[in-house]
């Protein structure tokens, strides 16, 4: 296990700037995910980690030690590709062998440590078989075994489950941490698939346009997100109008609500932090003085918009008689909650998630209630 930093890497292609002043810090044992679309930098950042790239600034440190010019064949990383990069003439047992038998180890350490990998991914049935011989899943658990089998500093794994179908990828993802947990080798893992990243990471790093944008766990991620973009791209959420009325307090669909910057920090009414804040254990002076922070910061936004996630929101039939506040058009059942689609009169369509038999009282095209749920927590304005 190793500790891995990117310190100010920069990277360019041309004019295109790939990595712009990445900072980034991998704890021992930890498993991190580059996420972010197309195009942000993640696997920009993965290739220069593999020393398959050279930045053009900054360094990489592992436990200290700057590799930034080491090559690839001298840093004793594992890496996993996309189409996994087996060699179709040898059978599994046989590519797991393949990196100890380029270094020289025994016949008889390599035979013990294929055995204990072939037992740790579950392939002692199909050690014998061919790559074409096996399932993509088998493939992938082949390809990972061979890339820890030399005990690396750092696992590397691009994408490695994007080939997969949907179940199969589910399963799979699950045995990489298990493995990962199991092996306590430091892995960093890129994908653009953000339920990948929120299962198996112990923290997400989601990157846009070559920067950072956060890093945190996931549960914090989606609770706290840093910006608009990171709210976004993290799960589905609703841009709703945001009023502030005279007394500093904000409001959703007339309901009030907290309101969190880009930090994190948390203002109720404007007038306080949350629980939820940076600064919650804070004395009372700096949390006045952070909570006046949010407001300064709150007030330079232009006809903000609040970001609330489905599960923030609550739907209910419109009572009988009531002036209808919107309409239910769409519902879509999830297994442990059910998605609906409402057309709001001034915020256009909206996405809620209903938990449990709540469902059971919406019909389509029916009128409905839609407000903030009680206790929801903060929302991110952008």
């Amino acid at each position: 296990m190793a500790t891995i930093e990117m310190i100010g890497v920069r990277k360019t292609f041309g004019t295109t700037v790939a990595l712009d002043d990445l900072h980034l810090r991998v704890e021992s044992g930890e498993l991190v995910c580059l996420l972010g679309p197309s195009g942000c930098g993640k696997t920009t950042a993965l290739r220069l980690l593999a020393g398959f790239e050279q930045p053009d600034a900054g360094r990489i440190l592992v436990d200290g030690e700057d590799v930034t010019r080491v090559s690839p064949r001298h840093r004793r990383f594992g890496m996993v590709f996309q189409d996994y990069s087996l060699f179709p003439n040898l059978t599994g047992r046989q590519n797991i062998a393949f990196g100890l038998k380029i270094r020289r180890k025994g016949a008889a350490e390599t035979a013990a440590t294929v055995d204990r990998l072939l037992a740790v991914t579950r392939l002692e049935k199909h050690a014998d078989k061919y790559p074409h011989q096996m399932s993509g899943g088998q493939r992938q658990r082949v390809a990972l075994a061979r890339a820890i089998a030399t005990e690396p500093r750092l696992l590397l794994l691009d994408e490695p489950l994007s080939a997969l179908d949907a179940q199969v990828r589910e399963h799979l993802r699950d045995e990489i941490r298990r493995l990962q947990l199991e092996v306590g080798v430091t892995t960093v893992l890129v994908t653009h698939d953000q339920h990948e990243a929120m299962a198996v990471a112990d923290r997400v790093a989601v990157m846009r346009d070559g920067l950072l944008e956060q890093i945190d766990p996931p549960r914090a991620l989606y609770s706290r997100p840093a910006s608009a973009f990171v709210a976004g791209f993290v799960g589905t959420v609703n841009r709703l109008r945001a009023q502030r009325a005279a007394d500093g307090s904000w409001t959703v669909l007339g309901a009030p609500v907290e309101v969190a910057d880009g930090a994190g920090r948390t203002a109720v009414s404007g007038t306080g932090v949350g629980a939820g804040s940076a600064a919650a254990s804070s004395s009372s002076n700096d949390a006045g003085t952070q909570a006046a922070a949010v407001a300064h910061d709150l007030d330079v936004l232009p006809a903000p918009r609040a970001v609330v996630r489905p599960e923030q929101l609550q739907l209910a039939p419109a009572p009988a008689g009531a002036a209808p506040v919107a309409r239910l058009v769409a519902l879509s059942f999830l297994g442990a909650f059910t998605r609906a689609v409402v057309e709001h009169p001034t915020e256009g369509l909206l996405t809620a998630d209903v938990l449990g038999t709540g469902a059971d009282r919406l019909r389509v095209g029916d009128p409905v209630t839609i407000g903030v749920r009680p206790g929801a927590g903060a929302v991110v304005l952008q």
